[in-house]
């Protein structure tokens, strides 16, 4: 008996501005984790492009699993992509903010730029940049939860958050920031928030520290995606 090949996909927002450019790089985000799982069909569709998680949900296999590439289960994985699928027979998994592997792979990265410039853990400062809801507490809520894991890994080191869309602000909470500061944006994907919104709130509070990159774009988060698909029944 030939054994049908099993698929996933993975979900993001998008941007309904301009929803192609983030549909492309999520498509050649799955195709990262296709390679960590040659025998799945990785399938890629963002929220913001018209029909394009639809369509893809109604070629799947019963059963198959959606992994949300969000920072929280608020709104939008909780609300709006259960009722986009519209009651198919798919697992929906825990999103990217949530993966038990993603706190020690930013605390390595965290060493890694600290120690690329020479800065000791206990002189500096990490602010982590995230989104923030005006819909509910849990974006906000993890984002903290996720700095205090941060914390365990990184002990000496000064940690705060700051949000795009609600108190504290991005701008305030890096204002007066030491020049040993990075800045840590906790996001999926690299959209207008992090190429706008948060360059423009570091520059208002005179930031002098070190950006680094989305979390959601490092090279390890395709290899992370990929081991929550292998782990599922």
């Amino acid at each position: 008996m030939i054994r049908q090949q099993r698929e996933a996909l993975i979900v993001a927002h998008g941007q309904p501005s301009v929803p192609v450019p983030p549909e492309l790089w999520l498509q050649g985000f799955a195709a990262a984790v296709g390679r960590h799982l040659p025998d799945w069909k990785i399938r890629a569709a963002t929220l913001a492009m018209p029909d394009a998680l639809e369509r893809q949900a109604a070629e799947m296999p019963l059963g198959s699993p959606i992994f949300p590439m969000f920072m929280a289960d608020g709104w939008f994985v909780s609300k709006v992509l259960p009722k986009r699928l519209n009651g198919a027979d798919l697992q929906i998994l825990p999103p990217l903010g949530f993966h038990s592997a993603l706190p020690d792979v930013a605390a390595l990265g965290v060493r890694k730029a600290l120690d690329s410039r020479g800065w000791r853990l206990e002189d500096s400062h990490l602010l982590l940049a995230a989104h923030g809801s005006a819909r509910g507490p849990k974006a906000a809520e993890s984002a903290n939860a996720f700095a205090k894991l941060l914390q365990t890994r990184l002990p000496g080191m000064q940690i705060s958050t700051g949000f795009v869309e609600e108190a504290p602000f991005i701008a305030d909470a890096a204002r007066d920031l030491p020049a040993q500061s990075l800045c840590l944006p906790f996001f999926a994907l690299e959209g207008e928030h992090c190429r706008e919104d948060i360059p423009e709130a570091l520059e208002d509070a005179a930031f002098s520290g070190h950006s680094m990159p989305p979390l959601g774009t490092w090279p390890e988060a395709a290899q992370m995606v990929a081991h929550a698909f292998g782990n599922v029944d």
